[in-house]
């Protein structure tokens, strides 16, 4: 499920940027802005932004905002089959994939397609080619099943894992670093000295989605054993021998594997992941791998400085692979290449997989129909390529414009709020002054676009143009190593529907499909808009100021710059914010994780506290209007709300509370209630559910 992303791993994995608005770029085929549409004459949601419709007025506001605004919506909207959740990102991604849908198919139906055009439509056409990749079966994963096969010692193994060595950012589908090869790799800033680039090596080697999925009973012990059986039915569809046999030794060794992981708390704690370690470390940090032969088939033999995110996970999987036997470790990476390879095999392969992941583990009912999965594994290999054409056929200059004015008034009122911070020093202002001064900011799509000509695509080969695509990947990152660092490279495709804050480059990214209603409409009410598009701006401001992003000073240097007292107090609002959010409860045994969620709980509160400032400024002393019976205020908190509708499968909703950073939807909507001028604008009054007193209003920033 799409989210405003921002992990403390993901973005302290993420390379520094200098200030600069986004132009066009020149050399061709770039595409140019598009003639911007004539403004739509009613907003595509009720009469002024906002679907009212959509309300349960027999709810009050002060007792569950988010269903006095969405309640109708929630009851009458349906999942659909191919989800586990629908939310306001996914009304957008929607449209988005029909408009990439008609860009891919296009190039894939153009004969006389050359460069990137043709590859976009190879891609999709070979992945499309169902007969002729039902007819291959298991023989395009062959070549690495019988690689595997022939490792004859544990330094053949670990020549094997270094060569699988990836960086699995999935920033398309807004997902954190995750892998389910051994270790993973992302190459950026350094953490230490961000004017360098740096490899970070981090944990992985799940099929699960992490730790406790492995150690917990429960739900969690009938997930294990339907995961054993789905181990077990991908190697007999392949011709394994002993598939059951292997599906329990795999399975213990993942259990291995999950036990020296890092917990999600701790893999987004920033200091804790500041770890230096020299290639020589390795040997004696790690030992049990032999990490000479690793890094040179990872193609790093000649680089000496590493960060290791999480050491004891790295530490403790080294000295697995020392102590587990070798022919169980084969037939580990035989599965998780057979694994990995399913949606690109027969189609036995594919509705196995979905089986376990989609419906078992999520609980979607239906696979996404064929084109659906097409258009997502293009624009993951090609996407920038598609985000040309995107922006070409698409993006207006108007509504680019629009929102980058936008963004400059949230920074300037985000700066007036730290004037008035009470309990600040003003040498820690100083510092967040400057920092907001430096902030960067890029909208809609990169300056330089990227450089796909090497990048082989085959009309024949599904698996094959998957796996290259991920090795070209992998290389353009290690090729950044020794080299000045890129103040220009984007981490989204145009067609995100999300935003991203950067705290190593102090830089804020918003791709243009964002920019769409009900978070963005050209023809709606000021307060809707700031209420949903400026509360997402606000948010992405402010986690450059959140538990996380306060770490990092104005040159986006990991540096403590606050005095120890404004820290303690800093950190005390934290606490207060953590612990509202752990009280709530989707589930009768399952609460909201308040720490987990509290770098992007502090971004909603001072983020939509920002936005309403910013609206209020805006309106430059212009008299309230009342629309349809709303107040400005009501419409802006209204328009907050109705940004985040949405609703999971119970499953996913689990999954989520369990490995999200975000909170989901319907307890972010009730941020509201830290916010003075929420109370007024309903009034919320003592006794109602949601009402805080306002000393317990938690106000950050």
């Amino acid at each position: 499920m799409p989210q405003l992303h921002r992990s403390a791993l993901l973005l302290a994995l993420l390379s520094t940027l200098p200030l600069a608005a986004c132009q066009r770029h020149a050399a061709e085929p770039a595409a140019s802005a598009a003639t911007p549409p004539p403004a739509p004459a009613k907003p595509q949601l009720g009469a002024f932004g906002f679907d009212a419709a959509g309300m349960d007025r027999s709810v009050a506001a002060g007792d569950d905002f988010f269903r006095f605004a969405n309640g109708t919506w929630v009851k009458t909207t349906e999942i659909p089959a191919d989800r586990s959740s629908y939310n306001s990102f996914t009304r957008i991604v929607v449209d988005t994939e029909q408009h990439t849908r008609d860009i891919i198919e296009g190039a894939s139906a153009n004969d006389r397609a050359t460069g990137e055009e043709k590859k976009i439509g190879d891609y999709y056409a070979a992945f499309m080619d169902e007969a002729g990749i039902e007819a291959k079966g298991v023989a395009p994963v062959q070549p690495t099943l019988d690689a595997i096969a022939q490792i004859e010692d544990k330094q053949a193994l670990a020549r094997e894992l270094g060569s699988e060595l990836r960086a699995d950012v999935d920033l398309l589908n807004a997902t954190d670093f995750y892998t389910d090869r051994l270790f993973g790799l992302w190459v950026t800033a350094d953490l230490m000295q961000p004017e360098r680039y740096a490899p970070y090596l981090v944990q992985g080697g799940l099929g699960l989605p992490e730790r406790s999925f492995y150690l917990e009973g429960g739900r969690m012990a009938q997930l294990r054993e339907a995961y054993k059986a789905h181990i077990a039915k991908v190697l007999e569809l392949a011709g394994q021998p002993d598939p059951q046999g292997q599906a329990t030794r795999i399975l213990a060794l993942e259990t291995d594997i999950a036990r020296v992981h890092a917990s999600q708390e701790q893999t987004n704690d920033v200091k804790a992941g500041a770890n230096a370690w020299k290639q020589a470390d390795f040997a004696a940090k790690a030992p049990g791998l032999d990490w000479n032969a690793f890094f040179e088939a990872a193609g790093l033999s000649a680089q000496q400085d590493f960060i290791v995110w999480q050491p004891r996970a790295v530490s403790g999987i080294a000295a697995l692979v020392a102590r587990q036997p070798l022919e169980t470790w084969k037939e580990y990476l035989a599965f998780r290449a057979l694994d990995r390879a399913s949606p690109y095999l027969s189609k036995a392969f594919a509705d196995e997989r979905f089986a376990f992941y989609g419906a078992t583990l999520n609980g979607t009912p239906q696979q996404r129909e064929r084109w659906k999965r097409g258009i997502d594994a293009t624009n993951d290999a090609l996407g920038e390529a598609v985000g040309k054409r995107y922006v070409d056929k698409y993006v207006s200059a108007e509504t680019k414009a629009r929102a980058e004015a936008m963004v400059h008034n949230l920074i300037d009122a985000f700066g007036r709020r730290i004037d008035q911070v009470e309990w600040m020093s003003a040498q820690t202002k100083a510092h967040a002054k400057a920092k907001i001064a430096g902030l960067t900011v890029a909208v809609g799509y990169p300056d330089k676009w990227r450089d796909y000509s090497a990048l082989d695509v085959r009309r024949d080969d599904a698996l094959g143009n998957v796996e290259r695509a991920e090795l070209f990947e992998y290389k353009r990152n290690v090729a950044k190593l020794g080299q000045p660092v890129d103040h220009g490279e984007w981490y989204m495709v145009p067609q995100t529907v999300n935003a991203l804050n950067v705290p190593l480059e102090n830089r804020l990214i918003f791709p243009a499909a964002i920019l769409q209603p009900p978070f963005f409409d050209p023809a709606a009410d000021d307060a809707v808009n700031y209420g949903a598009i400026g509360a997402v701006i606000g948010h992405e401001i402010s986690h450059s100021f959140d538990n996380t992003g306060a770490l990092f000073d104005e040159h986006g240097a990991l540096h403590d710059w606050w005095t120890a007292e404004d820290l303690k107090k800093f950190e005390a609002a934290g606490d207060a914010l953590a612990a509202q959010f752990s009280a709530y409860k989707p589930f009768d045994d399952l609460a909201v994780n308040g720490k987990l969620t509290l770098g992007e709980n502090i971004a909603d509160v001072a983020g939509l506290a920002t936005a309403h400032d910013a609206y209020v400024l805006s309106q430059q002393g212009k008299p309230a209007q009342t629309l349809e019976g709303f107040t400005p205020d009501q419409r802006f908190f209204l328009g907050f709300a109705q940004a985040w509708r949405g609703k999971y499968r119970d499953a996913a909703l689990r999954n989520a509370v369990l490995t999200d950073v975000h909170a989901p939807g319907a307890f972010r909507a009730q941020t509201v209630r830290n916010l003075d001028a929420w109370y007024p604008a309903f009034e919320v009054k003592p006794g109602q559910q949601l009402y805080l007193a306002p000393a317990q209003r938690v106000k950050i920033w």
